[in-house]
């Protein structure tokens, strides 16, 4: 059964830096892309980045220049997202989430505050 877990959250200044994990279980990570999407209090939940299995990166404009997604090489079926250089509209939950499944993580917040 496909699970993931999100961490890496928490509360930082405009201009540092948090690393979000992504562990996935239940299903070889290597056969799917997967995204990092966001949703922030009263808007829609957005894609953030995306890689796929040949390690093709995608990252929506908001983000660009700034996020960089990954997979770990060090831990199996894991997926990082390194986000720099964080901004108050960057506030969200965070999920992982495998493109062309139904399941979604708990998501794990990231604030950006002064």
């Amino acid at each position: 059964q496909l699970h993931l877990v999100e961490s890496g959250g928490g509360l930082v200044q405009p201009g540092g830096s948090l690393t979000l994990s992504c562990v996935v279980s239940g299903v070889a990570l290597e056969d799917y892309a997967i995204g990092w999407f966001r949703q922030a209090p009263g808007k829609e939940r957005e894609g953030v980045s995306c890689i796929n299995y040949s390690t093709t990166t995608w990252y929506s404009d908001s983000v660009k220049g700034r996020f960089t997604i990954s997979r770990d090489n060090a831990a199996e079926n894991t997926v990082l997202l390194q986000m720099n250089n964080l901004k108050p509209e960057d506030t969200a939950v965070y999920y992982c989430h495998l493109l062309g499944t139904l399941t979604w993580g708990q998501g794990t917040q990231v604030t950006v505050s002064s």
